[in-house]
This record gives structure tokens, C-alpha cells and sequence, in this order.
């Protein structure tokens, strides 16, 4: 299934996106989109609605240095456990929504990436048993002000500007995650072209780790870390990120004000 969240004539509501291409509908579900939806009997020809980020998170928990070529390319060491870091809700931004380069940075990047939903909640999950907490998997664009990051020597501001986490276009439930093709693209050039596969830690070894240290809860998102080929984005630019299963996530970005 795949879960989306929209905006229509009627309001905000989540939906079932149903159908390919110009024949998609979505399909209102009542209430939330945890366990079992049900629905209200309203739906809309998709292009008559505007597609909004599919979660709003209470939490976004992020891992750091997951690819090998990514570490490298920053000057660091791959880890041998997780590195987990924060950005917090304000961050999210959905679908076609401008990214809004801080007029205090001289250096934005962007970093596509798989993120994970979670569905239940969950607390020292084992590995073995951490998929069947998953609601489904999106495509992340966890941007980052790198100057920043490099003043500060630890990620929080560089992370966590208004706009720095787009979401979308939709949750899908039924995916494997574990070897899934992630390409991002710059005004159409590929700048980024990987596979799920590479990540040093996988998805269940993240919720594992991640669940050790705090309880999850159903809505909060996890991203999965960026592969090799992060750099700058600029004022008029769009970034699309696409992995393969889910879709494509672009938006434009503009300087602040």
C-alpha cells in the first residue's frame, strides 16, 4: 500500500494512493494510517490534490556515516556502530516545497537517503524481530548546512534549519529494503547513484541500535544515511531524489526571504 498525506479542497487528511500514472487516486483514510485503515469513501483523482510531506514525525533520528564512500569522502572512518543524530520536526517539508538556504550559510548540501516510518511502538527491539515495527519506508533529503557543521563541530544547527528534511511523496508498505537503487539528481544531472545494499548498517540493525537508546513511537522517522556524492546546492536549483519501490522526491530551492 502506499500511504500518502494530502491536501485537498476538504482539508488534510491521509490517503491510500491507488492505480500508475494519470490514473492515480487517492483514497481518504479516516483518522490515521496505523494498523488497519479504514476509509471514509471519499477519494480524489490525484492531480486534483497537492501532495504534502507523509508524516509529520515526532521524532526524526538520523545515521551518520552509513555508507563506507561517504565517510570517506568527508575525511572520516567508517564506524563500527551506528553514529546517531537528531534533526528536529520543524525540518520537514514535503513534496515540491522550496528549500530555503539560510542567509547565514554559505554551504547547503544536499543528502538523499531511505528513511524508515515506524508503526508501533517499540523499545530494545531485536534485529530480528525490528521490520515488523516498520509502517513502510520514504524517500528523505536530509540537507545540511555544512559550514555550520564544520564551525560547530557536532551536527545540531547544521541539521536542523526550517525546510532541512523533505519527505515524500508517499510511505510504501511493502518493500524490502535491503538492496533498493537511490539516485539523486541536481538540475537533472545524477550526483548521487547507490544501492540500499552498501549501507554499513542495515535497517534492522539501526532500529536494534536506535531502540536501545529511546522508545519509538508510531510516525517517528529514521534516516538511513546518504551515500558517496553529497555537495552544494544554490539558489534556483531542484534536487530530486528517487529509490527504486517508493518514487521520486524533488524540490526547488531558493535563498531565504
Amino acid at each position: 500500500m502506499r500511504l500518502g498525506r494530502i491536501a485537498s479542497p476538504d482539508g488534510v487528511a491521509f490517503v491510500s494512493i491507488e492505480g500508475e500514472g494519470d490514473e492515480q487516486t487517492a483514497r481518504e483514510i479516516a483518522e490515521h494510517p496505523f494498523g488497519t485503515p479504514t476509509f471514509t469513501g471519499r477519494s480524489w483523482p490525484l492531480p486534483d490534490v497537492r501532495l504534502l510531506a507523509p508524516i509529520l514525525a515526532t521524532k526524526i533520528i538520523c545515521i551518520g556515516k552509513n555508507y563506507a564512500d561517504h565517510a570517506v569522502e568527508m575525511g572520516s572512518v567508517p564506524p563500527a556502530d551506528p553514529v546517531i543524530f537528531m534533526k528536529p520536526s520543524t525540518t520537514i517539508i514535503g513534496p515540491n516545497v522550496p528549500i530555503v538556504l539560510p542567509s547565514n550559510s554559505s554551504e547547503v548540501h544536499y543528502e538523499g537517503e531511505l528513511a524508515v516510518v515506524i508503526g508501533r511502538p517499540c523499545k530494545d527491539v531485536p534485529a530480528a524481530k525490528a521490520l515488523d515495527m516498520v509502517l513502510g519506508y520514504t524517500v528523505a533529503n536530509d540537507v545540511t548546512a555544512r559550514d555550520h557543521q564544520a564551525q560547530d563541530v557536532q551536527w545540531t544547527r547544521g541539521k536542523s534549519h526550517d525546510t532541512f528534511c523533505p519527505l515524500g511523496p508517499w510511505i510504501e508498505t511493502a518493500l524490502d529494503p535491503s538492496d533498493l537503487a537511490l539516485r539523486t539528481q541536481r538540475d537533472g544531472e545524477t550526483v548521487q547513484d547507490s544501492r540500499t545494499s552498501l549501507m554499513l548498517h542495515d535497517v534492522p540493525e539501526i532500529i536494534e541500535w536506535i531502540s536501545a537508546v529511546m522508545t519509538l513511537l508510531p510516525g517517528d522517522v529514521i534516516l538511513t544515511g546518504t551515500p558517496a556524492g553529497v555537495g552544494p546546492i544554490t539558489n534556483g536549483q531542484t534536487v530530486s531524489v528517487s529509490i527504486e519501490g517508493i518514487g521520486t522526491l524533488t524540490n526547488p530551492v531558493k535563498t531565504k526571504g
